[in-house]
């Protein structure tokens, strides 16, 4: 086995370059696809609820195995789980291009996410290890960060370029031949690596996370169609409910759990995690619905949807810069609740708009959300590392990572949910009827359905109308979960909570007062 401190630079930057590039590829895949849904509707004649769980069956596999990909990483070895994540995620991209339904396309998306929990967390550990340089690793730390802000900047319009002019299928083929080369370039130039002492295997506590979100995000999704009263809906949430209280039982009593329950006492860190988990519940629930409002209510095509989005995925990356500089003179608190502030702002604004084109307001508005999520993502990194002694870092910061994935699992069910059922109730008499209540079946009646130009004409009138109030309830809510930022940055990661938190961070001894103690 190589040593990593006896790698050469040109290796030490190879292997940052694939992990960075592997990582844009997850994630650039995920941000992509939105675009495509409407298209991927009417193809494979899809409802709301599965367009929901296109998006979210990878999220929930992402969420539920983030943590368990990163412990098996440091037993079995870096390198090893990184090859086999890129051949899972590659062989799922393959077989989600070839799905001939939307429940064969489910299935595949959860077997990508399979993959794709197996590249975040050890493409990073793999970072880490190589580069043994505090300095240096710092520089390589920067590098792979920026690759999220890149790829988000960058989804929405290389997806609608490759919807227009390839098709959705068209997104997932090019995953294949850059996940085989990544593949080889892993054999070829990344060490293998392992912990000295990885953490044990925590499998109750693995199922019941796994039950616990499987069973909320279904009852979310599968509400408005099944009927929010209906004993299988009701049952969903009792088992979630259930789930959740077992599982804090079960990870308190082991010495070192999956989850490590024990964080939550500490009040930055609790904070910070709720602020992650709100903050991406409003960007992924945005990007669900704002897709199908532009592409379906207002008109747009993949491309020119994509590129409406521009200001809203640009913002993130320059806020984040300003945000940092702001977070080492002046503390986490101002800036997070400046971020959570200018997210209501921008959920306030799209609840207003009508079904008019609105043009120049939409983009103000999607200004105003990149701003405050650039805000707010690295106070949230921040605070759940610091509020922690260094030993916990790294378990801290992969429990700070699933917040982010929780919000956007949850965000598209909640966001999907609430749309799903003001457009059922929004709908004219004879259109619901006619089975138009999910967007994809509208938009495939409205464009093919009817004979006459200027029953077309009425049916796409009345069906933008609905879209359009439709985005109502989701936004409103989405500024909710901004509110929720605002007050959560101030009441539990104020500035005494943060001056504590950063004495336990220089003198570990510290740490039981607030926090868990130390391994």
């Amino acid at each position: 086995m190589t040593s990593a401190s006896a790698l050469s630079r040109r290796r030490r930057l190879a292997v940052l370059g694939i992990c960075s590039f592997s990582l844009f590829m997850n994630y650039i895949d995920s941000t992509a696809l939105n675009v495509a849904l409407p298209t991927l509707a009417r193809e494979l004649h899809a409802g709301v609820a599965s367009l929901q769980w296109v998006v979210d069956a990878y999220m929930l596999v992402l969420a539920s195995l983030l943590l368990a990909a990163g412990s098996a990483a440091d037993r079995l070895g870096r390198r090893r789980v990184f090859s086999i994540g890129l051949l899972t995620f590659s062989a799922g991209s393959l077989l989600c291009s070839l799905a001939p339904n939307v429940a064969s396309l489910i299935a595949f998306r959860a077997l990508q996410a399979l993959g794709g929990c197996m590249l975040t967390p050890v493409s990073l550990s793999i970072v880490r290890n190589v580069f043994t340089d505090p300095a240096e690793r710092a520089r390589a730390m920067g590098v792979w960060s920026a690759v999220f802000g890149l790829a988000t900047a960058c989804g929405p319009i290389v997806g609608g370029l490759i919807v227009s002019g390839f098709g959705w299928r068209a997104i997932f083929w090019v995953n294949v031949p850059v996940g085989l080369t990544a593949f080889v370039l892993t054999r070829l130039f990344v060490p293998e690596s392992r912990s000295p002492r990885p953490r044990p295997v925590d499998l109750s506590g693995q199922l019941l996370v796994i039950v616990l979100l499987a069973s909320l995000t279904g009852a979310i999704i599968e509400g408005p169609v099944r009927g929010w009263s209906s004993p299988l809906i009701a049952g969903a949430f009792a088992c979630a409910a259930v789930a959740a209280v077992a599982l804090v039982a079960v990870e308190l009593r082991r010495a070192e759990p999956l989850l490590e329950v024990r964080f939550f006492r500490s009040r930055p860190f609790a904070g910070a995690t709720a602020v992650g988990v709100a903050s991406f519940t409003v960007l992924s629930g945005f990007l669900f619905v704002n897709t199908l409002d532009l592409q379906l209510a207002r008109g747009d095509s993949a491309l020119a949807a994509g590129v409406a989005l521009l200001p809203a995925t640009a913002a993130i990356p320059v806020a984040a810069v300003i945000s940092g500089r702001v977070l080492a003179r002046r503390g986490p608190t101002g800036v997070m609740a400046a971020g959570g502030a200018l997210l209501v702002a921008a959920m306030g604004v799209l609840a207003r708009l009508g079904p008019g084109p609105g043009r120049g307001t939409l983009a103000g508005a999607y200004v105003l959300l990149g701003l405050g999520m650039g805000l707010v993502s690295p106070p949230v990194t921040n605070i759940g590392v610091n509020a922690m002694p260094p030993s916990q870092a790294g378990v801290a910061s992969a429990v700070t990572s699933v917040s982010r994935q929780l919000g956007n699992l949850f965000g598209v069910a909640a966001f999907g949910a609430l749309f799903a059922s003001s457009l059922r109730s929004g709908l004219p008499a004879g259109l619901a009827s006619a089975g138009l209540t999910p967007a994809g079946r509208a938009a495939r009646l409205s464009g093919a359905g009817v004979g006459l130009a200027g029953a077309h004409a009425a049916v796409a009138g009345a069906l933008r109308d609905a879209i359009t109030g439709a985005t109502h309830a989701p936004y409103v809510f989405g500024a909710a979960c901004g509110a929720a930022c605002v007050l959560l940055a101030v009441s539990l990661t104020g500035r005494r909570a943060h001056a504590a938190a950063s004495r336990r961070q220089r003198d570990p001894a510290l740490s039981g007062a607030a926090g868990p103690p130390g391994p």
